[in-house]
C-alpha cells in the first residue's frame, strides 16, 4: 500500500526534474548564444542595407534581413541579451533593496515596520504595469529608466514576503534560544532568519523573472524602454508590426523568443516551488 502511494510522488518528482533539466538546458543556451553574439558579431546589428531589405532567409542570413537591411538573427539574439540581461538586473536590484528592508522591518517592527506598510499599501493599490508606465513616462523613455521604474515597483513585493516570513520564524524556540545567548541582530538575521526566507525568495525571483521580461518587452513595444537602432525583442515586434501581411516572421521570430522564455522562467519557478515545498500562495 505504501508502495502504491508513493508511486505518483515518485512519478511528479521525476517530472519536475525533467523540466528544471530542459529549463536549465535551455537557459544555457539562450545565454551561450547571447553571450557569442557579443563576442563575434558576424552582422553589424545597426547597419542598414536599403538594397537588402526585406530578403527571405538564406545561407548569409538564416533568418533573412528586416525592413532597414538588418540581419534579423544578429539581432534577436542581441536583443535576448538585452531583454534578459536588463531583467536580471532589474530582478537583482529588487533584491537587493528588498530583502534587507523586509528583514529589518520584520525583526525590528516598530515605526520602521509602520512605515514600511503604509509605503506597500501605496504601490499596492495600483497594478505594477500602471505605476511602471507612469513611472518610465515620467522619468522619460529609455532602457535604463524603464530597470529603474520596474525597480522601484518590484522591490514591496519581496519585502513583504520577507516580513511576513521573519514574522514567522521569530516567534519560533530557536530565535528566542539565539537572543539568549546573546547573539547580535544582525547575526541573526543572517545566520537564522535569511535561510529560512531564501528558498520563498527564489521561488518569488523565479516567478516574477517572466512578468519583468514581459514588461520590459511590452513597454518597449510601445516606446518606452530600448530606443532605436538598440535591438531589444519587444522594439524588434514594433519595428517589424508595418510588415505583417508581408513578412509575418519577423514578428512571430521575436514573439516565440518571450514566449518561450517566459514559460522556462515559470518551468523553473514550479520547480523551485516543488523543491522547496513552498506554499502555492507565492505568486508573482
Amino acid at each position: 500500500m505504501k508502495t502504491i502511494l508513493l508511486r505518483p510522488l515518485a512519478a511528479k518528482s521525476k517530472k519536475h526534474n525533467w523540466q528544471a533539466i530542459i529549463a536549465l538546458l535551455f537557459a544555457l543556451l539562450v545565454i551561450g548564444a547571447s553571450l557569442y553574439t557579443f563576442v563575434y558579431l558576424k552582422h553589424d546589428p545597426t547597419l542598414t542595407d536599403l538594397r537588402g531589405r526585406l530578403q527571405a532567409a538564406s545561407a548569409l542570413h538564416p533568418l533573412g534581413t528586416d525592413h532597414l537591411g538588418r540581419d534579423v538573427l544578429t539581432r534577436l539574439l542581441l536583443g535576448g541579451g538585452q531583454t534578459l540581461g536588463y531583467s536580471l538586473l532589474a530582478l537583482a536590484a529588487a533584491l537587493l533593496i528588498g530583502i534587507p528592508f523586509g528583514l529589518i522591518a520584520g525583526y525590528k517592527r516598530g515605526w520602521i515596520d509602520k512605515l514600511f506598510m503604509r509605503i506597500a499599501d501605496g504601490f499596492l493599490a495600483f497594478p505594477d504595469t500602471i505605476v511602471a508606465i507612469v513611472l518610465s513616462g515620467l522619468l522619460g523613455a529609455g532602457i535604463g529608466n524603464l530597470v529603474l521604474a520596474i525597480v522601484i515597483v518590484k522591490w514591496v513585493s519581496y519585502a513583504r514576503l520577507v516580513r511576513s516570513t521573519v514574522l514567522s520564524e521569530s516567534q519560533k524556540d530557536y530565535i528566542r534560544i539565539a537572543r539568549t545567548n546573546g547573539l547580535s541582530d544582525a547575526r541573526i538575521m543572517t545566520k537564522h532568519l535569511l535561510p529560512h526566507i531564501a528558498g520563498h525568495v527564489l521561488v518569488l525571483a523565479s516567478l516574477d523573472l517572466g512578468k519583468i521580461i514581459l514588461l520590459i518587452s511590452s513597454l518597449s513595444y510601445i516606446g518606452l524602454g530600448a530606443q532605436p537602432p538598440t535591438p531589444e525583442w519587444g522594439a524588434m515586434l514594433n519595428d517589424s508590426r508595418p510588415y505583417f501581411q508581408s513578412r509575418p516572421e519577423l514578428m512571430v521570430y521575436p514573439g516565440l523568443a518571450i514566449v518561450s522564455v517566459v514559460l522556462l522562467a515559470n518551468m523553473l519557478g514550479d520547480y523551485f516551488r516543488d523543491r522547496f515545498d513552498v506554499k502555492k500562495e507565492v505568486q508573482p
